[in-house]
């Protein structure tokens, strides 16, 4: 391919994800010329994020101090710590887990607010842990308007740049659907310093070199590769399955991680993954394997392909997502079954992601508060009609009819189910007192938090009264989504080599560092900790080379 111009800059960015833009608009604002590498079209600029919940774990914040939560850097770090499961080599990545502790609220809670953005009044309390602590309080903030409101709110802001003249050209240049092959680097006394990069124009084939003082890898994760996501799968999650859904998007393919590891950079935890363990099928899939994940209900029977209740412990979301993942991995089907009745799904089903949170992603509280009280009918009624996964029937006979019709197979069988079913109910016709199931325990535990009572139902036999109430079949799988793992980095965000020494001019933000140090969640997120993670990373980034520019 013909290599037919060069461009010059002060820092090149590989990736208009959130934490590409973030660390642009920073630079922007220190008076650096800037420009963006993007594989993605103009209109989904800001990649994952665009379509992203908006939720974040963050502490001391004013919406908990209104609900009397006693949050703070400490204790969150401690929760940390517990659901990462650090080895003794993991220097880094727990030197960033203290980071994220120590300044969420400073680099990420404040200075969204100073953009104008807000947060929903209730803190939601999520990844309680099972077997060894999670979150030990609620600080699950989710942003007014969705991940879709940021984007375009730092979009706003850097358009701005675009016309701002800066030398022969602007302060700021996008190239969209151009892809960084590598940063191009020179070596001086032994020691690799980076030049720029070396980028391809998807459209026309041709490539140019873009020279700059220094490169930020901002390029997301390895996860939008199914093929890559199989190869590095976590040993602890058993085999990995044969078909996964893919809830991550396929440019980012983890190509990039690999040229940076051949220049000496340390690339670690690539095994280390936070996949869903509820995945259907996206309604309006953008490519093959398209997943969309949902928040399952906390109420529904997880059941194997057979209709069996997977256990001996029940699997419940909110509490371990790695955990879940660990189990449906072990099934002998790459499905895997949720069951539960209308009145379930109107009041706990929700989607992850900004398409299906029309209230939240345009502010209006009046029917957002209104789906809440009243059940977000208009949600089960949009998924039924447009999934294949979701399956609706007037009674139990008929739902296993359909079942089976979609799986190809006569897998599950009516009065096996029913028994399944069955035997839950009777604990709830029995009473509170007479109760001895895990389920159980865990949804009354969650409705203590008033957050979570809004959405989670009071426990009711799924089978009653089933001639008034539809029952709900939904074929959920595996989903991948974010990769842990990523270039290994210092607290300034620079790229470390094999000796962890800094290689010259080269950063790495958000996914692609996996959130700092090359891993900074460990095993399991606290959930929450990736907008948050890329934008944390990329104002340490732009800090650390304004002030480097300085000296």
């Amino acid at each position: 391919m013909k290599q037919n111009k060069v461009i010059n800059c002060d820092t090149a960015i590989a990736g208009g994800g959130i934490a590409g833009l973030v660390c642009a608009l920073e630079l922007l604002e220190a008076g650096q010329q800037v420009i963006i590498i993007d594989r993605d079209t103009p209109e989904r600029l800001g990649g994952l994020a665009r379509w992203a919940f908006g939720g974040m774990a963050l502490s001391e914040t004013a919406q908990q101090k209104r609900m009397k939560v006693p949050d703070t850097p400490k204790l969150l770090l401690k929760d940390w710590l517990s659901f990462a499961e650090f080895n003794r080599e993991d220097f880094w990545p727990q030197q960033w887990a203290k980071m994220y502790a120590d300044k969420n609220n400073e680099m990420v809670y404040q200075w969204l607010l100073k953009l104008g953005l807000k947060f929903m009044p209730a803190v939601n309390w999520v990844e309680r842990g099972l077997f060894v602590p999670g979150n030990s309080l609620p600080r699950y903030h989710i942003l007014w308007g969705t991940g879709l409101h940021l984007i375009e709110t730092i979009i706003a802001k850097l358009s701005s740049y675009l016309t701002i003249p800066y030398g022969d050209s602007y302060q700021l240049q996008i190239f969209h659907q151009h892809k960084v092959i590598k940063p191009t680097v020179e070596t001086i006394n032994n020691t690799v310093g980076v030049t720029g990069v070396e980028v391809l124009n998807e459209q026309s084939g041709k490539t140019f070199f873009i020279e700059s003082m220094q490169v930020v890898i901002a390029c997301g994760g390895i996860n939008g590769s199914i093929e890559k996501v199989k190869q590095n799968w976590c040993s602890s999650l058993e085999r990995s399955p044969k078909t996964l859904l893919n809830g991550a998007n396929p440019i980012s393919d983890g190509k990039l991680h690999d040229e940076v590891q051949a220049l000496g950079a340390t690339v670690t935890h690539t095994d280390k993954m936070w996949n869903y363990a509820a995945g259907i099928h996206h309604p309006q899939a953008e490519f093959e394997g398209h997943g969309l994940s949902l928040i399952p209900c906390k109420s529904a029977l997880w059941m194997d392909h057979t209709g069996k209740r997977i256990g001996p412990i029940p699997l419940v979301t909110g509490f371990d997502t790695h955990y879940l993942c660990q189990e449906v991995a072990k099934q002998e089907k790459s499905w895997t079954w949720h069951i539960l009745n209308w009145d379930i799904a109107a009041k706990e089903l929700a989607v992850s992601g900004s398409l299906h949170n029309p209230a939240i992603v345009n502010r209006k509280l009046f029917t957002l508060i209104k789906e809440m009280l009243l059940g977000n009918h208009r949600l089960v009624k949009q998924l039924v009609n447009e999934s294949d996964d979701f399956i609706c029937a007037e009674n139990l006979e008929e739902l296993v009819e359909k079942m089976n019709k979609l799986t190809g197979d006569n897998h599950v069988e009516s009065k096996f189910l029913k028994q399944e079913i069955a035997q839950y109910d009777q604990q709830l016709i029995n009473g509170n007192n007479l109760h001895n199931d895990d389920q159980l325990r865990r949804i009354n535990h969650a409705r203590q938090w008033k957050v979570d009572r809004l959405r989670t139902c009071k426990p009711k036999p799924i089978l009653l009264n089933s001639n008034k109430n539809k029952l709900i079949a939904i074929r959920v799988q595996l989903i991948s989504r974010k990769s842990l793992g990523g270039v290994q980095t210092n607290l300034n965000s620079e790229v470390l080599d094999s000796k962890g020494n800094p290689i010259t001019g080269l950063y790495c933000v958000g996914e692609a560092a996996g959130f700092g140090g090359g891993g900074a969640n460990g095993l399991r997120s606290l959930e929450g900790t990736f907008l948050s993670g890329c934008i944390l990373t990329a104002r340490i980034a732009s800090q650390a080379i304004v002030k480097k520019g300085k000296r």
